[in-house]
């Protein structure tokens, strides 16, 4: 089995993906030897559809999925190079709390369909992505093994659905990331990028769990991830810094996507005040902190990642 589809040669004109039995798997060092657009988020966008406040997004890929190709087709749209699958908490754990733990293979597949429908006629790669259970590791609330079960199944559902590439996001524990990584790898040939959530410490530029951007890249080479990244917790300004130390680390491709800035609370909601341009402003500096793809998280939507477009290809 290929070690995750990265290649070691990111040379001009080199192939982006192997043969693995009758499909290519992508190889994520080539891909991202030029710098890669990626999407914004999907919860914000769908509650302008038809997502009720406090609903699961990921139930919509079954129970409203026009409403679901619609983001990811605004994303392909506004210029994204890579969109991923509505599928943050599809795993059985976040599903539970809405009677749908069981659902968790079933729901990733049909948001690789949607994303792959969304993305046809375009060199738009889809990846699939999930998050963290919720639960800790260090607690014993939940034993690995389940958590790891948990994994693959989501996993395995993704890669039937047709993703090129999986991405752990918004993780916040490294034992729990670790976990995911290789439950990934159990099941499918797809390569990984494994990103977390850097927002504490004094730089904001450690997980919830005190861990480093060093210790996520000793975690994730030694188990075989194709990138490594940052999402989510903080805006574009503090992951600059995040981007350099991922940087100093590792010849990996490095992943970031940040929020629209901290968020604020107005009129009872929760909004992220960055708006395109100023977001957009901060790609000069985290491609030469050594970013290779950029996108947004929280409070991003169509018109960030349309800016993002314009600031990379001015670059």
């Amino acid at each position: 089995m290929p070690d995750g589809g990265l290649n070691e040669s990111t040379g001009m004109g080199a192939p982006q993906g192997v043969e693995y039995g009758m499909r290519m798997v992508l190889e994520i060092k080539s891909f991202a030897a030029e710098v890669r657009v990626t999407d914004g988020v999907y919860g914000t966008e769908l509650q302008k559809a038809s997502l009720a406040a406090g609903g699961s997004p990921e139930l919509l890929n079954v129970g409203d999925p026009t409403a679901v190709e619609a983001v990811a087709r605004g994303y392909v749209d506004a210029g994204a190079d890579v969109i991923m699958t509505n599928t943050l908490g599809a795993n059985r754990f976040m599903l539970g709390a809405y009677g749908a733990g069981e659902r968790a293979a079933e729901l990733a597949e049909a948001a690789a369909a949607i994303a792959r429908r969304a993305a046809e006629g375009t060199d738009t790669k889809v990846f699939g992505s999930f998050g963290p259970t919720g639960k800790i590791v260090m607690t014993g609330e939940v034993p690995p093994e389940d958590m790891a079960a948990a994994f693959a199944e989501t996993a395995d559902g993704l890669a039937r659905g047709g993703v090129e590439a999986i991405v752990l996001e918004t993780f916040n524990e490294l034992a729990e990331a670790g976990i995911a990584l290789n439950a990934v790898k159990s099941v499918c040939d797809l390569p990984v990028v494994v990103s977390m959530a850097f927002a504490y410490g004094p730089e904001k530029s450690a997980t919830m769990m005190g861990e480093t951007p060093a210790q996520l890249v000793a975690m994730a080479e030694a188990n075989g991830a194709a990138a490594v990244g940052a999402n989510c917790g903080v805006g574009p300004d503090a992951y600059v810094r995040v981007a350099a130390m991922l940087r100093e680390a590792t010849d990996l491709p490095v992943w970031i996507k940040p929020n629209a800035g901290l968020p604020v609370l107005t009129d009872g909601k929760t909004t992220f005040p960055m708006g395109p341009g100023e977001f957009a402003s901060f790609v000069p500096a985290l491609v030469a902190a050594g970013a290779n793809f950029i996108g947004g998280c929280c409070g991003t939507g169509p018109e960030h990642i349309r800016a993002i477009r314009k600031a990379v290809d001015r670059l």
